[in-house]
Protein backbone atom coordinates (compact mmCIF):
# COMPACT_ATOMS: atom_id res chain seq x y z
CA UNK A 1 0.00 0.00 0.00
CA UNK A 2 1.52 3.30 -1.13
CA UNK A 3 0.11 6.28 0.77
CA UNK A 4 1.04 9.85 -0.15
CA UNK A 5 0.46 12.60 2.39
CA UNK A 6 -0.50 15.37 -0.02
CA UNK A 7 -1.95 15.76 -3.49
CA UNK A 8 1.16 17.83 -4.23
CA UNK A 9 3.16 14.57 -3.99
CA UNK A 10 1.33 12.98 -6.93
CA UNK A 11 3.68 11.91 -9.73
CA UNK A 12 4.11 14.11 -12.80
CA UNK A 13 5.34 11.57 -15.32
CA UNK A 14 2.47 9.03 -15.61
CA UNK A 15 -1.19 9.21 -16.68
CA UNK A 16 -3.53 9.46 -13.68
CA UNK A 17 -7.19 8.56 -13.14
CA UNK A 18 -8.49 9.88 -9.83
CA UNK A 19 -11.46 9.89 -7.51
CA UNK A 20 -12.03 12.00 -4.41
CA UNK A 21 -13.97 11.28 -1.23
CA UNK A 22 -13.94 10.59 2.49
CA UNK A 23 -14.83 6.90 2.02
CA UNK A 24 -15.81 6.50 5.68
CA UNK A 25 -16.90 2.88 5.89
CA UNK A 26 -15.82 1.90 2.35
CA UNK A 27 -19.37 0.59 1.99
CA UNK A 28 -20.97 -1.00 -1.07
CA UNK A 29 -21.62 2.40 -2.63
CA UNK A 30 -17.98 3.39 -2.22
CA UNK A 31 -16.89 0.01 -3.55
CA UNK A 32 -18.95 0.55 -6.68
CA UNK A 33 -17.28 3.94 -7.28
CA UNK A 34 -13.86 2.36 -6.75
CA UNK A 35 -14.68 -0.34 -9.30
CA UNK A 36 -15.58 2.35 -11.82
CA UNK A 37 -12.25 4.05 -11.06
CA UNK A 38 -10.33 0.84 -11.68
CA UNK A 39 -12.24 0.16 -14.91
CA UNK A 40 -11.73 3.75 -16.09
CA UNK A 41 -8.01 3.69 -15.28
CA UNK A 42 -7.63 0.45 -17.22
CA UNK A 43 -9.49 1.82 -20.23
CA UNK A 44 -7.31 4.95 -20.45
CA UNK A 45 -4.12 3.14 -19.40
CA UNK A 46 -3.65 5.28 -16.30
CA UNK A 47 -2.70 4.70 -12.68
CA UNK A 48 -5.76 4.83 -10.37
CA UNK A 49 -5.52 7.41 -7.59
CA UNK A 50 -7.82 7.70 -4.55
CA UNK A 51 -7.75 11.05 -2.73
CA UNK A 52 -9.17 10.96 0.79
CA UNK A 53 -8.84 13.17 3.87
CA UNK A 54 -7.59 13.35 7.44
CA UNK A 55 -9.35 14.37 9.59
CA UNK A 56 -12.93 14.03 8.38
CA UNK A 57 -13.74 17.36 6.64
CA UNK A 58 -16.74 18.00 8.92
CA UNK A 59 -14.34 18.21 11.87
CA UNK A 60 -13.08 21.47 10.32
CA UNK A 61 -16.18 22.66 8.48
CA UNK A 62 -18.68 22.03 11.30
CA UNK A 63 -16.37 21.80 14.30
CA UNK A 64 -17.10 18.11 14.92
CA UNK A 65 -16.75 15.03 12.77
CA UNK A 66 -19.59 12.52 12.64
CA UNK A 67 -19.06 9.35 14.64
CA UNK A 68 -16.72 7.40 12.39
CA UNK A 69 -17.55 4.05 10.84
CA UNK A 70 -13.94 3.06 10.36
CA UNK A 71 -10.48 3.44 11.82
CA UNK A 72 -8.16 5.39 9.53
CA UNK A 73 -5.71 2.54 9.04
CA UNK A 74 -8.54 0.15 8.22
CA UNK A 75 -10.03 2.66 5.77
CA UNK A 76 -6.74 2.90 3.89
CA UNK A 77 -6.37 -0.88 3.87
CA UNK A 78 -9.89 -1.42 2.49
CA UNK A 79 -9.33 1.21 -0.22
CA UNK A 80 -6.07 -0.50 -1.18
CA UNK A 81 -7.84 -3.85 -1.37
CA UNK A 82 -10.15 -2.43 -4.02
CA UNK A 83 -7.67 -0.22 -5.87
CA UNK A 84 -4.17 -1.29 -6.86
CA UNK A 85 -2.77 2.20 -7.23
CA UNK A 86 -1.96 5.18 -5.04
CA UNK A 87 -3.84 6.58 -2.05
CA UNK A 88 -3.48 10.22 -1.06
CA UNK A 89 -4.27 10.97 2.59
CA UNK A 90 -4.66 14.72 2.27
CA UNK A 91 -4.52 16.79 5.45
CA UNK A 92 -7.81 18.68 5.79
CA UNK A 93 -7.17 21.86 7.76
CA UNK A 94 -8.50 25.41 7.72
CA UNK A 95 -6.27 26.37 4.80
CA UNK A 96 -7.39 23.41 2.74
CA UNK A 97 -11.01 24.17 3.62
CA UNK A 98 -10.67 27.52 1.82
CA UNK A 99 -9.43 25.84 -1.38
CA UNK A 100 -11.94 26.31 -4.21
CA UNK A 101 -12.85 23.51 -6.57
CA UNK A 102 -10.90 25.26 -9.34
CA UNK A 103 -7.82 25.57 -7.11
CA UNK A 104 -8.13 21.93 -6.08
CA UNK A 105 -8.23 20.78 -9.69
CA UNK A 106 -5.22 22.96 -10.49
CA UNK A 107 -3.30 21.26 -7.67
CA UNK A 108 -4.33 17.77 -8.69
CA UNK A 109 -3.71 18.40 -12.37
CA UNK A 110 -0.91 21.00 -12.47
CA UNK A 111 1.94 19.76 -14.66
CA UNK A 112 0.46 16.26 -14.40
CA UNK A 113 -1.20 13.99 -16.89
CA UNK A 114 -4.65 13.77 -15.28
CA UNK A 115 -6.71 11.97 -17.89
CA UNK A 116 -9.85 10.98 -15.94
CA UNK A 117 -11.76 11.94 -12.80
CA UNK A 118 -14.46 9.65 -11.39
CA UNK A 119 -17.34 11.26 -9.46
CA UNK A 120 -20.90 10.44 -8.43
CA UNK A 121 -23.88 12.75 -8.67
CA UNK A 122 -23.53 13.45 -4.92
CA UNK A 123 -19.77 14.05 -4.96
CA UNK A 124 -18.76 17.64 -4.19
CA UNK A 125 -15.43 19.06 -3.10
CA UNK A 126 -13.76 22.43 -2.67
CA UNK A 127 -14.93 25.47 -0.73
CA UNK A 128 -18.68 25.44 -0.10
CA UNK A 129 -18.78 22.08 -1.94
CA UNK A 130 -18.58 23.97 -5.22
CA UNK A 131 -16.96 21.13 -7.13
CA UNK A 132 -20.09 19.26 -8.19
CA UNK A 133 -20.24 16.81 -11.09
CA UNK A 134 -21.60 19.34 -13.66
CA UNK A 135 -19.09 22.01 -12.59
CA UNK A 136 -16.09 19.70 -12.73
CA UNK A 137 -17.24 18.19 -16.03
CA UNK A 138 -17.32 21.69 -17.54
CA UNK A 139 -13.90 22.48 -16.07
CA UNK A 140 -12.44 19.32 -17.56
CA UNK A 141 -13.58 19.83 -21.15
CA UNK A 142 -10.58 19.28 -23.38
CA UNK A 143 -8.36 18.49 -20.39
CA UNK A 144 -9.64 15.34 -18.67
CA UNK A 145 -12.61 13.00 -18.92
CA UNK A 146 -15.14 13.27 -16.09
CA UNK A 147 -16.74 9.86 -15.51
CA UNK A 148 -19.95 9.46 -13.50
CA UNK A 149 -20.06 6.44 -11.19
CA UNK A 150 -23.68 5.51 -10.40
CA UNK A 151 -24.81 5.75 -6.81
CA UNK A 152 -26.02 2.51 -5.26
CA UNK A 153 -29.59 2.07 -4.03
CA UNK A 154 -30.74 -0.87 -1.94
CA UNK A 155 -34.40 -1.35 -1.09
CA UNK A 156 -35.23 2.11 -2.39
CA UNK A 157 -32.64 4.03 -0.37
CA UNK A 158 -29.16 5.23 -1.32
CA UNK A 159 -26.32 3.43 0.38
CA UNK A 160 -24.53 6.09 2.44
CA UNK A 161 -22.34 6.47 5.51
CA UNK A 162 -25.07 8.54 7.18
CA UNK A 163 -27.60 5.73 6.69
CA UNK A 164 -25.19 3.15 8.10
CA UNK A 165 -24.58 5.33 11.18
CA UNK A 166 -28.33 5.46 11.77
CA UNK A 167 -28.59 1.68 11.51
CA UNK A 168 -25.68 1.13 13.92
CA UNK A 169 -27.13 3.64 16.40
CA UNK A 170 -30.46 1.76 16.24
CA UNK A 171 -28.70 -1.56 16.84
CA UNK A 172 -29.66 -2.87 13.40
CA UNK A 173 -26.31 -4.54 12.80
CA UNK A 174 -27.54 -7.02 10.19
CA UNK A 175 -28.94 -4.17 8.07
CA UNK A 176 -25.72 -2.17 8.54
CA UNK A 177 -23.68 -5.19 7.46
CA UNK A 178 -25.83 -5.51 4.34
CA UNK A 179 -24.87 -1.97 3.27
CA UNK A 180 -21.23 -2.39 4.25
CA UNK A 181 -20.84 -5.75 2.58
CA UNK A 182 -19.39 -7.21 5.80
CA UNK A 183 -20.08 -7.15 9.57
CA UNK A 184 -19.64 -3.79 11.25
CA UNK A 185 -16.27 -3.57 13.02
CA UNK A 186 -14.50 -1.26 15.42
CA UNK A 187 -10.77 -0.85 16.04
CA UNK A 188 -9.37 0.28 19.37
CA UNK A 189 -6.35 0.12 21.64
CA UNK A 190 -6.49 -2.26 24.60
CA UNK A 191 -6.06 -0.29 27.83
CA UNK A 192 -6.06 -1.17 31.52
CA UNK A 193 -9.39 -1.33 33.32
CA UNK A 194 -10.55 -2.24 36.82
CA UNK A 195 -9.95 -5.99 36.30
CA UNK A 196 -13.55 -6.63 37.36
CA UNK A 197 -14.14 -9.10 34.54
CA UNK A 198 -11.13 -11.19 35.54
CA UNK A 199 -12.36 -11.24 39.15
CA UNK A 200 -15.67 -12.66 37.86
CA UNK A 201 -13.90 -15.33 35.81
CA UNK A 202 -14.42 -13.53 32.50
CA UNK A 203 -11.32 -11.44 31.72
CA UNK A 204 -11.97 -8.62 29.29
CA UNK A 205 -9.95 -6.30 27.08
CA UNK A 206 -11.10 -2.70 27.44
CA UNK A 207 -10.99 -0.80 24.15
CA UNK A 208 -10.10 2.87 23.83
CA UNK A 209 -11.03 4.63 20.57
CA UNK A 210 -8.78 7.42 19.33
CA UNK A 211 -11.71 9.22 17.67
CA UNK A 212 -15.47 9.25 18.31
CA UNK A 213 -16.84 6.10 16.68
CA UNK A 214 -20.33 4.95 15.76
CA UNK A 215 -21.50 2.65 18.56
CA UNK A 216 -24.66 0.56 18.79
CA UNK A 217 -26.92 0.71 21.88
CA UNK A 218 -25.64 -0.64 25.20
CA UNK A 219 -26.00 -4.42 25.10
CA UNK A 220 -24.16 -7.73 25.03
CA UNK A 221 -22.99 -8.83 21.57
CA UNK A 222 -21.55 -11.93 19.92
CA UNK A 223 -18.41 -10.84 18.11
CA UNK A 224 -15.19 -11.84 16.44
CA UNK A 225 -11.87 -10.28 17.43
CA UNK A 226 -8.54 -10.16 15.60
CA UNK A 227 -5.12 -8.70 16.35
CA UNK A 228 -1.43 -8.98 15.64
CA UNK A 229 0.61 -8.21 12.52
CA UNK A 230 1.07 -4.93 10.70
CA UNK A 231 -2.19 -5.02 8.73
CA UNK A 232 -5.58 -4.91 10.46
CA UNK A 233 -7.11 -6.93 7.63
CA UNK A 234 -4.40 -9.60 7.73
CA UNK A 235 -4.10 -10.32 11.47
CA UNK A 236 -2.07 -13.14 12.93
CA UNK A 237 -4.57 -13.95 15.71
CA UNK A 238 -8.34 -14.51 15.76
CA UNK A 239 -10.89 -15.41 18.43
CA UNK A 240 -14.64 -15.55 18.89
CA UNK A 241 -15.74 -13.14 21.59
CA UNK A 242 -18.51 -11.62 23.67
CA UNK A 243 -18.65 -7.82 23.88
CA UNK A 244 -20.19 -5.89 26.74
CA UNK A 245 -21.02 -2.31 25.82
CA UNK A 246 -22.35 -0.21 28.67
CA UNK A 247 -21.76 1.19 32.15
CA UNK A 248 -21.61 -2.01 34.22
CA UNK A 249 -25.06 -1.37 35.81
CA UNK A 250 -24.70 -4.18 38.38
CA UNK A 251 -21.78 -2.28 39.92
CA UNK A 252 -23.25 1.21 39.60
CA UNK A 253 -20.86 2.29 36.88
CA UNK A 254 -21.13 5.65 35.16
CA UNK A 255 -18.53 5.37 32.39
CA UNK A 256 -19.50 3.69 29.13
CA UNK A 257 -17.08 0.84 28.43
CA UNK A 258 -16.44 -1.40 25.44
CA UNK A 259 -15.20 -4.69 26.92
CA UNK A 260 -14.20 -7.76 24.91
CA UNK A 261 -14.08 -11.26 26.41
CA UNK A 262 -12.30 -13.79 24.18
CA UNK A 263 -13.83 -17.26 24.08
CA UNK A 264 -11.44 -20.08 24.96
CA UNK A 265 -8.44 -17.76 24.91
CA UNK A 266 -6.55 -16.08 27.76
CA UNK A 267 -4.15 -13.66 26.07
CA UNK A 268 -2.36 -10.56 27.35
CA UNK A 269 -3.65 -7.95 24.91
CA UNK A 270 -2.46 -4.76 26.64
CA UNK A 271 -1.01 -2.38 24.07
CA UNK A 272 -2.48 -4.32 21.15
CA UNK A 273 -4.81 -2.86 18.53
CA UNK A 274 -7.93 -4.99 18.46
CA UNK A 275 -10.39 -5.19 15.57
CA UNK A 276 -13.81 -6.38 16.71
CA UNK A 277 -16.61 -7.39 14.36
CA UNK A 278 -20.03 -7.10 16.00
CA UNK A 279 -22.08 -10.01 14.67
CA UNK A 280 -25.30 -10.29 16.71
CA UNK A 281 -26.94 -8.66 19.71
CA UNK A 282 -27.44 -11.21 22.50
CA UNK A 283 -29.40 -9.19 25.06
CA UNK A 284 -29.81 -5.78 26.66
CA UNK A 285 -27.70 -4.64 29.59
CA UNK A 286 -29.35 -5.45 32.91
CA UNK A 287 -28.69 -4.68 36.55
CA UNK A 288 -28.40 -7.84 38.66
CA UNK A 289 -28.86 -8.01 42.41
CA UNK A 290 -25.44 -9.54 42.99
CA UNK A 291 -22.29 -10.74 41.23
CA UNK A 292 -23.35 -14.38 41.44
CA UNK A 293 -26.50 -13.78 39.37
CA UNK A 294 -24.43 -11.84 36.85
CA UNK A 295 -21.95 -14.72 36.53
CA UNK A 296 -24.79 -17.16 35.81
CA UNK A 297 -26.03 -14.87 33.03
CA UNK A 298 -22.51 -14.42 31.64
CA UNK A 299 -22.15 -18.19 31.33
CA UNK A 300 -25.38 -18.22 29.31
CA UNK A 301 -24.12 -15.33 27.15
CA UNK A 302 -20.94 -17.22 26.32
CA UNK A 303 -22.84 -20.41 25.46
CA UNK A 304 -25.26 -18.55 23.21
CA UNK A 305 -22.49 -16.56 21.51
CA UNK A 306 -20.51 -19.72 20.84
CA UNK A 307 -23.56 -21.38 19.26
CA UNK A 308 -24.40 -18.34 17.11
CA UNK A 309 -20.83 -17.82 15.90
CA UNK A 310 -20.49 -21.52 15.07
CA UNK A 311 -23.21 -21.02 12.43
Amino acid sequence: MVVLRSIDALPHDIPLAATVGVFDGVHLGHQQALRVLVETARSVEATPIVVTFDPHPEAIVRGRAPDLLMDQQERLEWISRHVDGLVVLQRFDEAFRRTTAEEFMVRIGADRNLVALVMTRVTAFGRDRGGTLPVVREMGEGRWETVEAPTLDLRGARVSSARIRELVADGRLVSAARLLGRPYALVGDVVHGEQRGRDLGFPTANLHFADPVALPPDAIYAARASWGGEALLAPTEHADAVVSLGTQPTFGGRVRLFEVHLLDRDVDLYGQRLRVQLCRRLRAQHRYDNAEDLIVQMVRDVERARALLAK
